[in-house]
């Protein structure tokens, strides 16, 4: 895994790279963990599931789905007004991207994320939710990049 220092005019995060099977996952997320107020309100992790066929890109998605991608992500960052949420990671590569967020309920989010796609084309996306109050899943995440960025600088 290798990781990206930002700048001292960006928020705190990172883009990072790993492997699975041989190829490059590309993943993004906010480098500390929020207000234990805030991991308190947003129990549920919910994870957004894209397959697509990378098999002529290094397991990477074409640019026409890069960019549908990219209107489903923001799509979904400007329903916070909407429901209760918090970007957790990304992650791209390996013929999957998934977005996570952690909400604070089911029923609001998915009220609020089908109206705010009711005028996008459909995507070939699974929704799924998981009870993590805990924040255990963006927990590991930050530990495995944190272990990763130590062996590096060792």
């Amino acid at each position: 895994m290798t990781t990206r220092v930002p700048a001292s005019d960006e928020p705190k995060g990172i883009i990072g790279r790993a492997y699975e099977d041989g190829r490059p996952v590309i993943f993004k997320f906010v480098s500390e963990l929020p207000s234990e107020t805030i991991r308190t309100r947003l129990p549920w992790l919910t994870v957004i599931s894209w397959e697509y066929d990378g098999s002529d890109n290094e397991g990477m998605p074409e640019s026409e789905e890069v960019d549908a991608m990219k209107r489903l992500e923001e799509a979904i960052d400007s329903s916070e007004k909407e429901t209760a949420l918090r970007h957790a990671f990304s992650r791209t590569g390996n013929e999957l991207k998934e977005l996570a967020y952690y909400i604070e309920d089911r029923d609001q989010f998915m009220a609020a994320f089908n109206d705010t796609l009711a005028a996008h084309p459909v995507y070939p996306i699974e929704i799924e939710f998981y009870n993590d109050p805990d924040w255990l899943e963006l927990r590991r995440l930050l530990e495995d990049f944190s272990q990763a960025n130590a062996a590096l600088c060792s």
